[in-house]
C-alpha cells in the first residue's frame, strides 16, 4: 500500500526531503506545510504554518497521512510529536522532551558533563554585566550563544570585547532572537576541523550518514555573523575515527534518553570540532541540518520512507543503508543582507538552464510563485548541488549553475570547499 506522506517545513531540507520521497515507488501522495516554490512542482502545498500544530493534526487525520515527516527544529520544540502521537499518528522526529538537546545550550551543557562527552568550557548567565565581566577575566577569543532556538543563528565569535559587548546586548538587551537571548552560554574558543555528523536513531540502534563540512559564516574566510549555511562539502574521516564519534559522541546520548525513559527518534546532528585535544562537541542538533539533507538527499541509494518507518517502528536495526559515495557539494544561493535585513519579490531567472548541466539539481529554500512568476521569498533562496568525479569538479559544476542563476540582490560564497581543495591537493 503507497503511504501518503505529510512534510512540515518549508524550506531547502524539505525541497530535497519531498524530491527523495517522489523517487519511491512506496509512496502515494506528499503534502506539505507550507511548502515552497520548487516544492509545489513536486507535491502538494498546504496553507497551515509548521507551528500550527492543532491544525496539522486536524489535516493529518482528514487527509488519511501515513507518516509525518517534521524539518524544522522550532516545530519539534513545540512538541509537534507529543501531539500527533496523542492522537494516534505516525511521525518521524523527537519528542518535546529530547528535543531540548537543542532547543536548550543549557540543557545540553549539563547533559554533556553527565555523560562525560567532551565540550568546551563553559558558563551559563542570564544578566548581561555578570557575562561580561566573565569574558574579560576569561579572556579572547571567546564564543557566546543564545541559550534558546534561533534558526542557526545566535552564535558569536568574539575577538574583541567591543564584538562581545554587541553580541551580549543583541542577544540579552536587544532580544534579536526573542527569548531565546533570555540566557546565554559563554564558552571557551576551539579550534580544528569543524565536523557536521548525523545518525538515525530509533532510539536505541543508530546509523551513521557520510560527514561533512558546513561553512557558517556569510563572507569568503569564514568571516561576518553566521548563517543558517552558506555551503556543504564532504569531509571524509577515517573509519576509526567514525567509531570513535559513534562510541563517545553519538550514542551515550541515545543511551541517556533511552535510560531517562524518553527515547530519541529521529536525526541526531551534532557539529563537531576535531582539536588537537580530541573530539570536542560544539553542539547537538534535534533534526536534519539545512542545507546539510540537500546534500544527504542526493546521495542516499535506500528508500527514504524505508529508513522513516524503520525509526518509528524500533527496528532500524534490521536496515542497511546504502550512499553513493561520488563527491557532492551544495552552494546557497542567498538574498543580499542575510542573515539580517533583506528585500524579498524578485523575479527568478534561469534555473531550468542550470539544472540542464550535468549532475546538478537545485532545490529551493525561500521561493514563491506570485501570480505565476517565481520569485524571492527567504534569505537563503536555493541550494545548488552538483555531483562530480571529485569535489573540485563538483563545485565547478555548481558554481558555473550559479552563473546562470539571476535575481536582484543575489549573493553567494565564492569559496566553498576551496579548503579541502586545498588540503586534497
Amino acid at each position: 500500500m503507497k503511504r501518503n506522506i505529510l512534510v512540515v517545513g518549508n524550506g531547502g531540507r524539505e525541497h530535497a526531503i519531498v524530491w527523495k520521497l517522489s523517487q519511491s515507488s512506496k509512496v502515494g501522495k506528499i503534502f506539505v506545510a507550507l511548502g515552497n516554490g520548487g516544492i509545489s512542482e513536486l507535491a502538494t502545498n498546504v496553507l497551515i504554518g509548521a507551528n500550527k500544530i492543532n491544525s496539522l493534526v486536524d489535516f493529518a487525520i482528514k487527509s488519511e497521512i501515513d507518516i509525518t515527516i517534521v524539518g524544522p527544529d522550532n516545530s519539534l520544540a513545540n512538541g509537534i510529536v507529543d501531539a500527533f502521537q496523542e492522537n494516534g499518528l505516525k511521525i518521524f522526529g523527537p519528542s518535546e522532551y529530547a528535543t531540548q538537546i537543542e532547543s536548550s545550550k543549557s540543557f545540553a551543557k549539563k547533559m554533556m558533563i553527565g555523560e562525560n562527552i567532551s565540550t568546551a568550557q563553559f558558563e551559563i548567565f542570564s544578566d548581561y554585566q555578570e557575562a561580561l565581566d566573565y569574558i574579560i577575566e576569561q579572556g579572547l577569543p571567546i564564543v557566546i550563544k543564545a541559550n534558546g532556538l534561533a534558526l542557526g543563528k545566535g552564535v558569536y565569535i568574539c575577538k574583541t570585547i567591543k564584538e562581545a559587548e554587541t553580541a551580549l546586548k543583541e542577544i540579552m538587551l536587544d532580544q534579536k532572537y526573542g527569548d531565546a537571548g533570555n540566557e546565554v552560554v559563554v564558552e571557551e574558543y576551539l579550534e580544528g576541523q569543524e565536523v557536521s555528523i548525523h545518525a538515525f536513531s530509533d532510539g536505541i540502534t543508530t546509523r551513521l550518514f557520510p560527514t561533512t563540512q558546513d561553512h557558517k559564516p556569510i563572507f569568503v574566510d569564514n568571516q561576518g555573523p553566521n548563517t543558517g549555511g552558506m555551503g556543504i562539502v564532504p569531509m571524509p574521516l577515517s573509519f576509526e575515527m567514525m567509531t570513535e564519534i559513534e562510541r563517545v559522541v553519538v550514542n551515550p546520548i541515545i543511551n541517556a534518553f533511552q535510560k531517562k525513559g524518553k527515547p530519541f527518534i529521529g536525526v541526531l546532528y551534532p557539529g563537531l570540532m576535531i582539536t588537537s585535544k580530541g573530539i570536542k562537541v560544539l553542539e547537538y542538533n534535534a533534526r536534519l541540518g539545512d542545507p546539510e539533507t540537500q546534500y544527504y538527499m542526493r546521495l542516499l541509494k535506500t528508500d527514504l520512507i524505508d529508513i522513516v518507518e524503520a525509526c518509528i517502528e524500533g527496528r532500524l536495526s534490521e536496515i542497511e543503508i546504502e550512499w553513493d559515495i561520488t563527491p557532492c557539494v551544495c552552494v546557497i544561493v542567498s538574498s543580499d543582507g542575510y542573515p539580517d535585513k533583506y528585500k524579498t519579490g524578485f523575479p527568478i531567472y534561469g534555473i531550468d538552464e542550470a539544472e540542464k548541466i550535468s549532475g546538478v539539481v537545485i532545490f529551493h529554500a525561500g521561493t514563491s510563485y506570485e501570480n505565476g512568476e517565481l520569485q524571492t521569498s527567504g534569505g537563503r533562496v536555493l541550494g545548488v548541488t552538483a555531483i562530480g568525479e571529485t569535489i573540485e569538479i563538483a563545485l565547478n559544476k555548481a558554481y558555473e549553475a550559479i552563473d546562470l542563476i539571476k535575481f536582484n540582490g543575489m549573493y553567494y560564497r565564492e569559496d566553498i570547499g576551496f579548503q579541502i581543495i586545498k588540503r586534497e591537493s
